[in-house]
């Protein structure tokens, strides 16, 4: 190889390398507390048709159930992150806005207090819209021993 060529392949790269390094969007005012995490055997459950609850849920291999409990200064937020499938989160206190990262409209969703929120795994940032600090809980479905939580580069929403 020509000594023009491997410096061009160099600088080629080394762009493409710090294009994929993109900073992070690290928690603000967010302390996360891990109240507990067990794994589960595959499983297929559902309510009867008759039952008040229309549920489904089917885990084709073993996984972990992670229940984290995330206390938010007033300001606080997140960081935008996604996690490896659906997580289902409950506001304890306050209020709580989530924005979803492939939403070029960045549509708040407002969560108050005692409500829910279902996350899809994709990607979000969960920000303390309130006046008074939040809590919430949240339920994370999680390879067994696997990481739970990727950090995902600054959304477009301002955060």
């Amino acid at each position: 190889m020509n000594k023009s060529l491997g410096v061009a392949m160099s600088c080629v790269l080394s762009f493409f390398g710090f294009i994929n390094i993109a900073p992070a969007s690290p928690a603000f005012g967010v302390v996360p507390t891990l109240l507990s995490r067990a794994t589960f055997e595959p499983f297929s459950v559902r309510t009867d048709h008759d039952a008040p609850i229309k549920f489904q849920a089917k885990a084709k291999t073993e996984l972990d159930v992670v229940v984290r409990r995330h206390d938010y200064a007033v300001g606080g937020h997140t960081g935008w992150h996604m996690h490896p499938g659906p997580v289902f989160i409950t506001v304890k206190t306050g209020t709580l806005t989530f924005y979803e990262y492939d939403d070029p409209t960045c549509t708040p969703i407002v969560v108050e207090a005692p409500g829910g929120y279902v996350d899809d795994g994709h990607g979000h940032i969960g920000v303390n819209t309130g006046a008074d600090a939040a809590v919430d809980v949240s339920v994370i479905l999680a390879p067994v021993g696997g990481t739970f939580r990727s950090e995902l580069p600054s959304g477009q929403c301002g955060f």
